[in-house]
């Protein structure tokens, strides 16, 4: 609504006072208003309530009439829902939000958190899978979350059935945080409540999304984009081709993180997307020892120069996760026409089609009339 108005952001501090607190809720609850746009806010306006004030006449400038930012009412009935459930609100640049998510480019200017504060004290390592995970691939996330909590890390995952709820129950004792797509008082799904009671009680439930909001498709891109970004490593343990767990893998790699894979066995479809990974570059995974010794040496070594995308010629396609971050590079809130996207890859319309329908579903494409394509 306002990227072409507002200059770029400036480093700033937090709120202090109870109603600083409250504008910067309703500064992030504001229509319209993401991460990016929030900071935009503050460095142009120089507080959250300055901000508030300013949207309307902003809002009216970029063509969008009747614009009225969060109510104070609506505001301080999410704050009252936090305390009944015993949450907290976090704010960007204060010493208890989290530093590894504070280092993004775009963090949550506000996270609710439900549980212990010392569990983001500790590195952490995303743990992700399939949701329908075989026996094996459960056993193998509980292995590695137990290890991996044994070495002082946390275990990072999104509460979902399969891999995510057997690498959270084998971490409680040393340490886990479930990032949820809702609010931190919504356990989802139902079969993982008791499981999420067990971590808001013994580990950390941690969410940007108000309190009692219901998780649906479009929150689950931004969960993956903070458990990625929680994690020195994201390690995935079995995945199919397209999954939230690619889509959390290659945020990983977008943010300078390790990305790691368990193999599975060439046949098993749930495993299609983990050997993927593997084959494209991802270190594999038999057990926590390489974790680790993969940790050890990303610690160590130079960081490698840019490279450019591989290319197998004029009209080939690159591999999944590059063609991906190449869509989304060309695109922006501007709509571009999707004949002019495959020009500037130089792809034919066959491969460019999955690449486009997956990052639809996953709300990072937006298709709109006319044949244009824009960047959510």
């Amino acid at each position: 609504m306002v990227g072409n108005i507002l200059s770029s952001p400036t480093p700033f501090t937090p709120p202090t006072t109870e109603e600083a607190r409250l504008s910067w809720l309703r500064l992030i609850r504001s229509r319209r208003v993401g991460p990016a746009t929030f900071q935009r806010l503050l460095a142009e306006h120089g507080s959250a309530a300055a901000a508030l004030d300013a949207l309307p006449g902003i809002a009216r400038a970029a063509g969008v009439e009747d614009y009225a930012p969060c109510p104070q009412d609506l505001a301080l009935r999410e704050l009252e829902a936090g305390l009944r459930k015993g949450a907290r609100l976090l704010f960007l640049g204060a010493p208890d939000y989290p530093a590894a998510l504070a280092a993004l480019s775009d963090p949550p200017p506000v996270l609710w958190a439900r549980g212990r504060a010392s569990t983001l004290a500790q590195p952490g390592i995303g743990l992700v899978g399939a949701r329908n995970a075989s026996s094996l691939g459960a056993r193998m996330a509980r292995k590695l979350a137990e290890g991996l909590g044994h070495h002082g890390f946390t275990i990072v995952s999104g509460l979902a059935r399969g891999i995510d709820a057997a690498a959270h129950g084998a971490a409680l004792k040393t340490g886990t945080i479930a990032v949820m797509a809702g609010g931190v008082d919504v356990l989802y799904p139902a079969e993982n409540e008791m499981l999420g009671a067990s971590i808001a009680d013994q580990g950390m439930l941690l969410s940007e999304q108000p309190m009692g909001l219901q998780p649906q498709a479009r929150h689950f891109p931004r969960r993956n984009r903070l458990i990625a970004g929680l994690s020195r490593a994201v390690v995935v343990v079995e995945a199919a081709e397209g999954s939230g767990s690619l889509i959390t893998a290659r945020d990983a790699l977008d943010q300078g993180r390790e990305v790691m894979a368990v193999p599975g066995h060439p046949m098993d479809a749930r495993a299609a997307g983990a050997n993927l990974l593997i084959r494209e570059g991802a270190r594999l995974v038999r057990g926590v020892e390489d974790v680790i010794e993969a940790l050890e040496q990303s610690l160590t070594e130079p960081d490698p120069a840019p490279q450019a995308p591989k290319r197998a010629g004029p009209g080939a396609a690159p591999d999944t996760l590059t063609l991906h971050r190449m869509i989304l590079d060309r695109l922006s809130a501007s709509p571009l026409p999707e004949d002019q996207l495959l020009r500037d890859l130089d792809l034919p319309a066959h491969a460019l089609a999955p690449a486009l329908l997956f990052l639809e579903l996953d709300g990072r494409v937006q298709r709109q009339p006319g044949g244009m394509l824009a960047r959510n």
